[in-house]
């Protein structure tokens, strides 16, 4: 059972704060409910042999499932994904998930960049992948009370 998350107020927010770190492990399984959630069935996703042929090293993770473990890291620290006013990102590097019981382990940090005097603040995220940035320029915008 896991303990709830109390939204942080936004008195209690400052600039430099680290929301906690995410670490997941993306397996093939995972892709392959992805896909099947998002209709998302691009090859690249599922079959070795195409993703290698179009130049990829092997079956990568959807960029929009990357995006949304980033959602994610916000959402688990705000408390409530309803919160998330704004949230965008730039993919930069694939998340490539091997056929293995392992899979791929996508790291997600967050900081607060910005606070507004509207209870908005900014968090960048950063996530990576075999120590590489995989999301950039990713900026949510999250409403606290």
């Amino acid at each position: 059972m896991s303990t709830p998350t109390i939204t942080p107020k936004a008195a209690e927010v400052a600039v430099g704060d680290e929301l906690p770190p995410l670490r997941v492990q993306v397996s093939r399984a995972d892709l392959v409910r992805y896909a099947g959630a998002s209709l998302d069935f691009n090859p690249i996703h599922w079959n070795e042999r195409f993703a290698r042929e179009v130049g990829l090293p092997n079956v990568i993770a959807h960029g929009m499932l990357t995006m949304a473990l980033g959602g994610r890291l916000v959402s688990d620290w705000a408390g409530d994904a309803g919160a998330i006013v704004e949230y965008g990102v730039r993919f930069t590097r694939p998340v490539v998930v091997p056929d293995d019981e392992n899979g791929a382990s996508v790291e997600l940090t967050g900081q607060v960049a910005e606070k507004r005097d509207d209870g908005i603040v900014r968090i960048n995220i950063t996530a990576k992948f075999e120590g590489r940035t995989v999301l950039g320029k990713a900026i949510a915008l999250v409403r606290l009370r």
